[in-house]
């Protein structure tokens, strides 16, 4: 496995390949987006663990989104199936579910720290036991939670960004694909940038499209209606985006499997 560090530029690459791949297979990948949260709304309403669980699947779930971009990068239509090929028998399975006990362990602990600002109302709000209103919202404490949270979760994203592919495809250990998935996003930091900039630009866009729409149509009320099928869409686009950045930072050893 080779890590490879791209220019800056590369980022725009990123998101438009992503975009472009998508409307390939628009009706597979939104569907496939679309299972992604069921599955992980599902798993959560398991009574006292759903929650952990719906975390510790969230790796593989990643996967899944990732094959399927191969598939349509083939021209192929990705089945559903596909979403649950990391948790499928196989020798990166029991890999796969370590990575996501990880994820849950440290997502939970960047939820604690935030405890600590508002003694809880955040992560309350966040996992649906409490319910999001202005008053809770505009609170300086909750304002601090919601920053310390957003902090912290850097360099957890950057942790697991590329860890999933490193399992599945390059047959890593759960604590050496998190370190290099981190080396490869902090010496690739100025295309990661680039990336989430080019992705906050559209989904700014996607929202302000929503708002104009629904304002010729003379009804703000649709402004909802319009604007989260649209959300989800271009939230699918961004899940298909990942792969890409994938590639380009890493490849495969002249003696190991592609």
């Amino acid at each position: 496995m080779n890590l490879h560090i791209v220019p800056a530029r590369t980022g725009l690459h990123w998101a438009m390949q992503g975009v472009r791949t998508f409307w390939r297979q628009p009706l597979a990948m939104s569907g496939l987006f679309f299972l992604f949260m069921a599955s992980v709304s599902i798993v959560s309403m398991v009574p006292f663990v759903g929650g952990a669980l719906a975390l510790v699947i969230l790796p593989a779930l990643t996967l899944g989104m990732m094959a399927a971009t191969q598939t349509a990068v083939l021209g192929k239509f990705p089945m559903p199936s596909i979403l649950f090929v990391a948790l499928k028998a196989g020798p990166q399975r029991k890999t796969m579910l370590h990575l996501g006990g990880w994820y849950a362990m440290m997502f939970l602990g960047l939820m604690l720290a935030s405890m600590l600002a508002d003694g809880g109302t955040f992560a309350k709000v966040y996992f649906g036991g409490s319910p999001m209103t202005p008053e809770v919202v505009n609170t300086e404490s909750f304002q601090a939670a919601l920053w310390i949270s957003m902090v912290l979760y850097i360099p957890v994203s950057m942790m697991f960004w590329h860890a999933p592919a490193l399992v599945y495809w390059h047959g890593l250990p759960a604590g050496k694909s998190l370190f290099f998935s981190l080396v490869a996003c902090w010496r690739n930091l100025k295309a990661f940038s680039v990336y989430v900039l080019v992705w906050i630009g559209i989904f700014t866009g996607s929202g302000i499209l929503a708002l104009l729409v629904a304002s010729l149509l003379g009804d703000p009320q649709l402004m909802m209606a319009i604007l989260m099928p649209m959300a989800l869409m271009v939230a699918a686009m961004f899940f298909t985006s990942m792969l890409f950045t994938v590639q380009d930072c890493f490849s495969a050893s002249p003696d190991e499997p592609v």
